[in-house]
């Protein structure tokens, strides 16, 4: 049975997997298989989308409804930043983090192991395997290791991590790959090993999509991605070893930056988990809001305002608060399940291009203007990147079918022929392996809703494809 490794470039866009780009990675892509149609999960942020690859779930699901998150049953008056530290608390707290089994429990009950490095928060890395010291396997950052006394094996070996700075952030992402080779590969030998690149996503960050630094970016984590080929190639394990490429999500430009708990609380909107409170998550390209005891008539309120905002976008409701005149249900993109934000809010986008010519503008919280961020619906955040090849896969495709982060974890225990411990959201891709009956098919429908204000009509679409039971978020944005 093969060994799988997945190489994740944190906000990676299919369009930069150019040989110009990233020589190392195209040419990887030529002989594999190439996911034209990638999609992430909303909202397009990495901690979410880190869930739904090692869980195979939607946010709704996993319970990491963002970067930012509220969870009632641990802190109703607190937004939760989802970092190691805080996540940690959650769990001795409540019990619960991922609210369904992920990667590393289903491989352990098959006594197979995996193991995940991180080179960005500390958040990412833990939620790949946060109980490692229970299930096996092990998550390996710059700033801990489950399970705990793997930290100083590593740096007792490789020495202190180095700093993410100066950007791009190489001599970081060299020091995973040194510890995936040298130390995970070799001495641990798991069934999956991960390793998460914060690159091209730091970069993208601060100067922008297309930007000088953003395309040094991408140059030095597809140089990294290219030793770890050339290793497998070495020592003989390219025959045995399934390799997936990822990304969690694309990229917009910041056109405008909002201080969206103070805009909300000018509207009447006091920012507490008190009767007619209203609690505030901001995610960069989106906003999830939270209203006190699941109240109608503030979130009927609060809809209505912000669908008189310039900057609003296409919004969703929970079950818990009720139907909202035009909103769209959470389940449409996923969101629903047990810490479902009452109202979900993505910004408005547009498609102009920007200096590096790359489409994609939105409103957001956190970055400047010409800076990169992500979050929203926009359909250049919700496209990602996917590339998989070995001895498992086709070779020399290019797949045009629907598919998403919600199907890689399916598609690894199909490779493994480990039955998963519960249902999950996404499928196998079997139009990627070897074995693979054909090409599946897929529709796309566009769901519509509008209300009618004093001072004009909102109205937004959102659109989705799917395949078989499988939903994608393709975009969504107001119209009106």
């Amino acid at each position: 049975m093969n060994q799988i490794l997945v190489f994740v470039f944190d906000g990676l866009q299919i369009s930069q997997v150019s040989h110009d780009l990233m020589p190392n990675l195209a040419a990887f892509a030529d002989g594999g298989v190439r996911f034209e149609n990638h999609h992430s999960v909303f909202p397009t942020v990495t901690r979410v989308n880190v869930a739904s690859i090692t869980t195979g779930r939607y946010p709704g699901g996993h319970g990491i409804a963002g970067n930012n998150f509220l969870d009632r049953s641990f802190n109703p008056g607190r937004i939760l930043p989802a970092l190691r530290p805080e996540l940690g608390e959650l769990f001795e707290e409540t019990g619960e983090l991922l609210l369904v089994p992920n990667l590393a429990e289903t491989l352990s009950v098959s006594g197979k192991e995996y193991v995940a490095i991180g080179t960005g928060s500390s958040g990412n890395a833990f939620l790949h395997n946060p109980h490692a010291d229970m299930v096996g396997g092990a998550a390996i950052h710059p700033d801990f290791c489950q399970p705990p006394g793997l930290y100083s094996q590593i740096i007792d070996r490789y020495g202190e991590w180095p700093d993410a700075t100066p950007l791009p952030a190489e001599n970081r992402i060299v020091r995973g790959v040194d510890i995936l080779l040298g130390q995970v590969l070799e001495s641990f030998d798991p069934a999956v090993a991960t390793i998460w690149s914060l690159e091209p996503d730091t970069s993208h960050h601060e100067a922008g999509v297309g930007s000088v630094l953003g395309n040094r970016g991408l140059a030095v984590a597809d140089r990294q991605f290219g030793r770890v080929l050339e290793w497998l190639d070495k020592t003989g394990r390219a025959a045995n070893t399934d390799v997936i490429v990822a990304s969690d999500h694309g990229y917009s430009t910041a056109s405008d930056i909002l201080d969206i708990e103070s805009l909300v609380v000018k509207a009447g909107f006091p920012a507490t988990s008190e009767k007619g409170g209203v609690m505030v998550a901001p995610n960069g390209g989106s906003v999830l809001f939270y209203v006190a005891d699941h109240d109608f008539s503030t979130a009927d309120r609060l809809a209505c305002w912000l669908m008189d905002q310039p900057w609003c976008g296409s919004m969703v409701s929970s079950d818990a608060v009720g139907y909202l005149n035009g909103l769209l249900p959470a389940s449409l993109v996923g969101i629903e399940g047990k810490r479902a934000p009452d109202i979900s809010m993505s910004f408005k986008w547009n498609s102009r291009l920007n200096p590096g010519g790359y489409p994609g503008y939105m409103y957001n919280t956190g970055k400047e203007p010409g800076q990169g961020n992500h979050g929203s619906m926009s359909r250049h955040e919700q496209r990602c990147s996917l590339v998989v090849r070995g001895p498992s896969f086709k070779k020399g495709v290019a797949s045009e079918v629907a598919s998403g982060n919600v199907d890689i974890m399916p598609t690894i225990l199909h490779l493994l022929q480990v039955e998963p411990l519960e249902s999950m959201d996404g499928r196998v891709l079997d139009e990627a392996l070897m074995t693979g009956l054909g090409t599946p098919k897929h529709s796309t429908e566009s769901h519509l809703a509008e209300r009618i204000l004093d001072k004009g009509i909102y109205r937004q679409s959102i659109t989705v494809s799917q395949v078989g039971s499988t939903r994608y978020v393709d975009e969504g944005n107001s119209t009106g």
